[in-house]
């Protein structure tokens, strides 16, 4: 029973579909969702070490109670080239001591010179960190400058065709003389055939229409 009871706690997160459920738009309408962890204030602890807030990302060193191998004022490139010369060195020193002296103490000396020479070059590299992070991001405006521009570009070239075609359109636009002269009627013949009909009520009425009619449309055409 003893057994059954106990409550195992993992030391790993829960799934994220874990807290994913408890903030459905029903626990948050009734304020059963989880509220946020507060902001960390002074110390907290990432993967076994230490950390304060106050520090700086990349902590120097000296306050990480590791010996400085490059002096404070120094070219990095020059460097990070001469760690890595002084690794390939120690690591054929430690090939050669496990070929001829392998329970030599010196072994382990190595090991911890290897380690040291490891943290200096990841420390240089980190270093290099804030750099790259204002290369990428002027990059990314770069490229966002670029399609904007691009983008501008295509919408004026749209906007000059737009604006060609209203031009023409509006150039072949006939005259408001023009279409009224050519819907127009021609009174003569309408004055005629009255004529015609008040002096001969035997002519045929049907002549007149038909003329008229025929030149309103010569004229439309």
């Amino acid at each position: 029973m003893a057994n059954s009871d106990t409550i195992q706690v993992s030391s790993l997160p829960l799934p994220p579909m874990q807290y994913v459920n408890q903030y459905t738009d029903e626990q948050i309408r009734r304020g059963r969702a989880p509220k946020p962890p507060p902001p960390i204030q002074e110390t907290y602890h990432m993967f076994g070490n230490a950390f304060n807030t106050e520090e700086s990302i990349i902590r120097p060193l000296e306050s990480q109670g590791i010996k400085r191998l490059y002096p404070l004022h120094f070219d990095r490139r020059r460097e990070l080239k001469k760690l890595n010369q002084s690794l390939l060195a120690n690591f054929l020193d430690l090939l050669d001591l496990l070929v001829n002296c392998p329970d030599s103490p010196r072994r382990a000396e190595k090991v911890e010179d290897l380690s040291l020479l490891f943290i200096h070059i990841h420390h240089l590299l980190n270093e290099f960190r804030p750099h790259q992070a204002r290369e990428t991001l002027r990059v990314m405006m770069e490229l966002q400058k670029r399609q904007r521009i691009e983008t501008a570009n295509r919408f004026q070239k749209h906007l000059d065709k737009v604006m060609d075609i209203l031009q023409q359109a509006i150039q072949n636009l006939p005259e408001p003389m023009e279409i009224d002269s050519k819907l127009m009627i021609e009174t003569d013949l309408l004055m005629h055939h009255d004529k015609s009909d008040n002096g001969d009520s035997n002519s045929d009425p049907c002549y007149i229409l038909d003329r008229i009619m025929c030149n309103i449309v010569d004229n439309m055409q």
